[in-house]
């Protein structure tokens, strides 16, 4: 492998993220063989790389390109099998409206050619108000009608999954401080999965600021989907945990907390009680994941937060 190869090397927090994972040799294989992968999409798609994108992300590697014409790109590599399939159906079904275009596309082989946003401008570099002010803008272009025929998850599914494994860390000795709010984020689930009056929309799955990069084309649009279809709320409802260790270090915590709910449910319209209610859910489920996975002050933090609602 040539010492060029090596400057496409997976980032360290791409390489500790999937080292977290149980035993997994196609992962493994395919961290080693990135630059490789790099290299062969370059040629395939007449790409001259400049660089990875640093940190990076936990699951793919993205790698700032140039086009045959020298327009810049970005080409992003994830395990074959993982998400790509779904995140490029909805980025084709978005079509740019509020999200990063895709410029050419192989899912099943986990490769994605998209549009050079800034990578590292996201609304996290903007103060909280005005953030949020422009997340919620391009959230609401994204919540679409789904084709009839669409791929995606739904909200019921997926939380049924998640609740599942929520259920068996409940078990665990270090999961006992949690148990109260456990127990409310799992009957929430139970009664919200259970039904919604409003018709579905395409969701992103995975909302938060930093998942929305300025851009040239449009002043900030969405990256990252991991998409999935039901109640609008429920994609809301990550958002609303955002920048929750500045939030839970400042005083009134929970007062202020309830007041995001009710700012982004009027700003959205969506029902406070149902937002107030995934919130709950999220962040209880990913607090517990993220204790599972050795986060512990994350995680806690994320506790506190379903705690408080």
């Amino acid at each position: 492998m040539s010492n060029a190869d090596d400057r496409f090397a997976p980032p360290e927090r791409l390489v500790r993220a999937l080292g977290s994972e149980p035993a997994d040799g196609a992962a493994r294989q395919w961290l080693v063989t990135l630059p490789e992968r790099v290299r062969e999409f370059a040629e395939r798609w007449e790409l001259t790389p400049e660089r990875v994108h640093q940190p990076g992300g936990r699951s793919s590697v993205v790698v700032l390109v140039r086009r045959a014409d020298g327009a810049g790109a970005v080409l992003k590599l994830e395990v074959p099998g993982g998400g790509t399939g779904p995140e490029h159906a909805a980025l084709a079904h978005w079509n740019g409206l509020g999200a990063v275009r895709v410029l050419q596309a192989e899912p099943e082989a986990g490769a994605l050619l998209l549009e050079r946003l800034r990578p590292g401008v996201s609304l996290r570099s903007l103060a909280e108000a005005k953030a949020v002010l422009e997340a919620t803008a391009t959230l609401q272009r994204l919540w679409v009608r789904p084709a009839e025929d669409h791929p995606f998850t739904t909200v019921a599914d997926h939380t049924a999954r998640l609740a599942g494994t929520l259920r068996r860390q409940s078990e665990e000795p270090w999961a006992s401080d949690a148990q109260a709010v456990i127990d409310e984020a799992l009957e929430l689930r139970d009664a919200l999965a259970a039904g919604c009056d409003e018709p579905p929309s395409l969701l992103h799955g995975d909302y938060q600021q930093g998942k929305v990069l300025a851009g040239d084309r449009a002043p900030w649009l969405a990256v990252g989907p991991r998409p999935l279809v039901g109640e609008r709320a429920y994609d809301l409802a990550w958002l609303a945990l955002d920048r929750v260790d500045t939030l839970m270090a400042s005083p009134g915590a929970a007062a202020i907390a309830r007041r995001r709910l009710a700012k982004l449910g009027d700003a959205l319209d969506v029902d406070h009680d149902r937002l107030r209610g995934w919130a709950l859910f999220r962040a209880a489920e990913a607090g517990v994941r993220e204790l599972a996975g050795g986060a512990r002050r994350r995680g806690e933090l994320l506790l506190e937060f379903a705690g408080m609602l």
